[in-house]
């Protein structure tokens, strides 16, 4: 149980860094830097020397080596890689210690099967050309790991059993379930180009409600960048995907702050609620602070990073909340 609960904290760690730095490659258009996988123009490293270089060249003739975007790409596969072999290895000591773990069995072996989904995602974004809902599934995989992986670590490493009355907990819940949504919306605005579309706040080109296509914006089954019919994606339709995504954050942050009244009635809870806020308002700034400055790298990888914290935060609430 030593080592379960070691493996537990640092691929909890792991699973942050590789979802923000996942975010970065995005963000940095690296997510194509290798055309093939899980190797990298044919093998599992970048081609760096002149004659590997004229050899990718020749294997993909469609394709053109950048050696940073490839090792962008390759070092958050490699980081994927490891925090595999570890959901493996924590699989395994779950079932050796069944009987000593403190969720059910379950849940870290459903784990390994999200794992896996999340590895074939990886591959379809590369092979299906970064197909924005294959792009926003592997995001929302990453934060759903990320959080399983914080519901288990604090149940082993944490503080639990705050009693509270049973509309707090479905308040709690929903709260997961919104974050989750919007994040989605997140991804889906990033994937498909969208967070630009509108670069002042909080009007969209002068008007609370701009011009939009929602039908197209919101088409699942499309490639990127064009309508489900193979006509290129209208500004129109790039303003639907912001303009929700906006509309889900002032939700979201109404609704948290809301739970975060509630929880004010806990004290044993007022370490969390903080953070809450703290990391609540943040992204709320940064979010605006991106439109402004124009979505520069450093602040679009720090929303990510907000998103996967606030993540953290709330399954750790909900782990400690006790129905009375």
């Amino acid at each position: 149980m030593i080592w379960f609960k070691r493996l537990l904290l640092f691929s909890t760690f792991l699973t942050l860094c590789v979802v923000v730095f996942g975010a970065y490659v995005r963000l940095t258009d690296a997510g194509l830097g290798c055309p093939d996988w899980p190797g990298c123009f044919g093998t599992l490293t970048v081609p760096e020397s002149l004659e590997a270089i004229a050899k990718a060249n020749n294997m993909y003739p469609d394709n053109i080596v950048e050696v940073g975007k490839a090792w962008r790409e390759m070092i958050h596969r490699y980081l994927a890689g490891g925090l595999g072999l570890l959901i493996a290895a924590l699989s395994f000591l779950a079932i050796k210690n069944r009987h000593q773990i403190r969720v059910p069995l379950y849940l870290p072996l459903f784990l390994v099967l999200l794992v896996i989904f999340q590895a074939a995602l990886g591959m379809w974004t590369v092979t299906e050309l970064l197909k924005p809902v294959i792009v926003s599934l592997h995001l929302i995989g990453g934060m759903t790991i990320l959080g399983l992986l914080t519901f288990i670590t604090h149940r082993h490493l944490g503080t639990t059993g705050l009693i509270v009355d049973k509309n707090l907990i479905l308040i709690a819940r929903l709260a997961i379930v919104l974050l989750f949504v919007q994040i989605f919306l997140g991804g889906w605005t990033s994937t498909n180009y969208a967070a630009l579309a509108c670069t002042d706040f909080p009007t969209c080109h002068g008007s609370l409600v701009p011009d939009m296509d929602f039908r197209n914006g919101f088409s699942i089954f499309r490639d990127l960048g064009v309508t489900a019919e193979g006509d290129s994606l209208s500004i129109q339709a790039l303003h639907a995907i912001q303009w929700v995504h906006r509309v889900g954050a002032v939700i979201l942050v109404a609704y948290f702050l809301f739970f975060v009244y509630l929880l004010s009635r806990y004290p044993g809870i007022r370490f969390y609620r903080n953070l809450l806020i703290l990391v609540l308002i943040s992204q709320f700034i940064i979010g605006i602070a991106n439109l402004i400055f124009y979505l520069p790298i450093a602040l679009a990888t720090m929303h990510n990073l907000g998103a996967a914290l606030l993540v953290i935060i709330v399954v750790i609430i909900n782990s400690r909340l006790r129905r009375i």
